[in-house]
């Protein structure tokens, strides 16, 4: 019985640290995409929370029994401290400087006046206060993002629960250190389940968070020229990025590359369903082009029914190559449009469309082009590129001609 137990136990833990994993996976994604600030608190997240669950659970090389049990206060106290100011973060509560201050003030206090005490007491006592402390700043977080919840602010619900799944969670790994192998595997599923439930509510408040910061950021540098609907630039912004491109000094034996994709059947959608179902369609659209893409390529939308890619630095033709397979397989993908602004009449009045694209790709070495020359030949090809299988279309500089550039076997 022990034995099964002890396996269903580290099932349950198994899956928190599958989802913290990924957690980690998704920082490293961010990070990749430029969005440091995502990836650093999304990471030091995850580690914290795996780190404290690891030491709980009795990971730590330590013998001792009371060493074992004070550094486990550390842990609590530490942990909980950071965990308390990420959630301070996410429900707004560090906006002012003075309050940001006086937060970080706090809880360092607390952490050095609870170390410093825990120090005087006995080994188990000194880990119960660990954990005193690290439920009291638990409830200090509910009671914030309860405000939060009055207030009517973005994210409070989804603090709520990760602050309410966060004390579960600590109560029940404080339960398993305390009372070391004498804990029921009940009291590890809930713990594991409450702890998973906890990082998959932190994910989601920070990245909602932070996209909504990185839009602003966007919105606040490109003012009138940012597109609402594909939040990217606009065209007129798009046109004078492109036209400063051309008209800088490149580097010796790179060339622009410059991708353009166009949607050929927006039209027929308006005519059938209305601007509301187009709108919709762009939208997706330009949400899945954007996850395409790496950090070095420049985004912007082009004339009503297409986008344009530039890579200010491109060295490699089979970079723009596999670039535009990959949008042009992402893009192809059919989505479920809405057809009606009412909201309760949205799942009912809906239409299943695939977007039927063409992608011109040009590589770009002369240092005389001109930009406008350059876009109308790559908007040229994009409608060629609509006749082709693959619906990718390169420029052969031998030939002078479009020509079809078949699908990669390794997109």
């Amino acid at each position: 019985m022990r034995e099964s137990m002890d396996k269903l136990a580290f099932g349950f833990w198994g899956c928190f640290f599958g989802i913290t994993a990924l957690m980690l996976a998704g920082a490293a994604l961010a990070f990749t995409r430029s969005l440091r600030r995502i990836s650093l608190n999304a990471a030091l997240s995850a580690m914290a929370s795996s780190f404290f669950v690891v030491a709980f659970l009795g990971g730590l090389p330590i013998d001792d029994e009371a060493a074992q049990a004070r550094v486990l206060a550390h842990v609590a106290m530490l942990v909980s401290a950071f965990m308390a100011y990420l959630l301070f973060s996410i429900v707004g509560a560090l906006r002012r400087s003075r309050t940001r201050r006086s937060i970080q003030m706090a809880l360092a206090l607390m952490v050095v006046g609870g170390v410093a005490i825990g120090w005087q007491l006995p080994a188990n006592q000194s880990l119960a206060l660990g954990l005193g402390m690290a439920c009291l700043l638990g409830t200090v977080a509910l009671g914030a993002a309860l405000r939060s919840v009055y207030r009517r602010e973005r994210l409070a619900w989804i603090a709520v629960a990760g602050v309410f799944f966060m004390l579960v969670a600590i109560a029940g790994l404080g339960w398993i250190a305390l009372a070391r192998g004498q804990v029921p595997w009940q009291v590890h599923a809930v713990s594991a389940l409450a702890g998973t439930a906890y990082v998959v509510a932190m994910s989601v408040a920070l990245w909602a968070r932070y996209a909504y910061l990185i839009e602003l950021h966007q919105v606040m540098a490109l003012g009138p020229s940012y597109d609402p609907v594909t939040r990217m630039r606009s065209l007129t912004e798009t046109g004078q990025m492109l036209g400063d491109i051309f008209r800088q000094d490149r580097l010796p034996g790179t060339g622009v590359g410059v991708l353009v994709v166009t949607i050929g059947n927006l039209y027929a959608l308006e005519r059938l369903h209305g601007m509301a179902a187009v709108n919709h369609a762009l939208f997706v659209c330009a949400g899945r082009l954007r996850r395409a893409l790496s950090a070095h390529v420049e985004p912007g939308r082009l004339s009503a029914d297409g986008f344009l890619l530039v890579l200010r630095h491109c060295r490699d033709s089979g970079q723009l190559i596999r670039l535009a397979h990959r949008v042009a397989a992402r893009l192809s993908k059919s989505v479920a449009l809405n057809t009606s602004l009412d909201a309760s009449r949205r799942e009912s009045e809906q239409t299943r469309w695939q977007a039927d694209i063409g992608i011109g790709v040009l590589l770009v070495s002369d240092p005389a082009a001109r930009a406008s020359t350059v876009l109308a030949k790559a908007k040229a090809m994009s409608r060629t590129a609509m006749t082709y299988a693959s619906r990718v279309a390169w420029f052969d500089q031998a030939s002078g001609e479009a020509v079809e550039l078949p699908a990669l076997e390794v997109a």
